[in-house]
Formats: C-alpha cells, sequence, structure tokens
C-alpha cells in the first residue's frame, strides 16, 4: 500500500467523520446558551512547535531551523471533560490576547475557570476564577494558598485534556505544501 493511497483513506475518513453530526464539537454558540449543562467551564491554550517548510529561490522545499508553534486554546466541560470549542492562533501568542481575539462570549450563568494567563478576564467575563499572584511586597497569606489550591484542583482537569490533545498529536502536525506539478 502506497504512502499516497494511505493519505487518501485518511482524507476520506476525516470528511465522513466532519459530515456525520456526532463527532463535531459543540461550538462557541453553545456557551451563550442559559439552558445549556454547562456549570463549570475550564479555559486553557497550549503552544505546539511545528514544523514549518520554507521555499528557496529554486522553488525546492527546505526545512527552516527555527521551530514555528501553533497556539490552541481549549474550552472544557469540567463535568464530563468535553471540549467545546477550540480556537487557534499561529506563532506565539500570550493566552489572554488569543483569548481576546477569538471573541469567546459566556453565558454569565456559566463559572470560568482560567489560569494566570488570562489575567484581566474578568473585565469579559465577571464569574470567572483566576489565582492569585503574590508580589514581591505582598506575599500570599494562608487562605489565598487554600483557593490557590482549589483552583488549580479544578484547572488540572483542562491539563489533563491537552496532554491528550498533544499525546494523540491532534494539533502538532506537520504543514506540508504539496505544489502543482503542472505549473
Amino acid at each position: 500500500m502506497s504512502e499516497s493511497q494511505i493519505f487518501r483513506i485518511i482524507r476520506w475518513v476525516e470528511d465522513t467523520l466532519i459530515k456525520d453530526g456526532t463527532f463535531s464539537l459543540p461550538g462557541r454558540k453553545a456557551l451563550l446558551k442559559s439552558d445549556m449543562e454547562y456549570e463549570v467551564v475550564l479555559i486553557d491554550a497550549t503552544e505546539s512547535p511545528v514544523e514549518c517548510p520554507k521555499k528557496s529561490k529554486d522553488n525546492t522545499i527546505q526545512w527552516q531551523e527555527k521551530t514555528s508553534y501553533h497556539k490552541v486554546q481549549v474550552v472544557v466541560n469540567k463535568a464530563n471533560r468535553q471540549i467545546i470549542c477550540t480556537s487557534f492562533a499561529n506563532g506565539r501568542r500570550h493566552d489572554f490576547r488569543l483569548f481576546k481575539e477569538s471573541k469567546l462570549k459566556i453565558c454569565a450563568k456559566i463559572k470560568a475557570v482560567v489560569d494566570t494567563g488570562y489575567l484581566g478576564i474578568a473585565k469579559f467575563h465577571e464569574n470567572s476564577v483566576i489565582p492569585i499572584k503574590r508580589s514581591k511586597k505582598r506575599p500570599l497569606i494562608m487562605e489565598d494558598k487554600v483557593f490557590n489550591h482549589v483552583v488549580s484542583s479544578e484547572h488540572v482537569l483542562n491539563e489533563h485534556v491537552i496532554g491528550l490533545i498533544k499525546r494523540f498529536k491532534i494539533v502538532s502536525d506537520s504543514i506540508v505544501i504539496v505544489e502543482n506539478a503542472s505549473a
């Protein structure tokens, strides 16, 4: 079996699964509906290195020395660890900037648990929980440490989902440019 035939079979399977509605994510609009079953959602972002091809002067593809990145934001339902929606960006990008660019709107009833990369999310979603940061002048007191422990124990489920995404290489694929041979 040739590599091109395997590629065509995989592409056919992917297209078939996409056309079937049972394998699709609920999407961003599901977070706006107040009648949805989401009580707590977990939001986090991760970077995945991606090989990036570079065209040379003689139209041959060479691989760059430096690595490019894909930034992926994942919104997960805490109750069943189901991915609700994702957002993507090319290159290195701050988590909160990716959140703002994704224009993700969440119903006010839904509690959002995020990490410290999302400082400032309270302006966009009031019912959000973020760990308390310490500073040089103000160290954390015991109540703050207990609060951070509770928040991180809720947030660890999202890290597990991101680990599964990376483990199965769902987002960390190399970009392949196929040139038209007849041109």
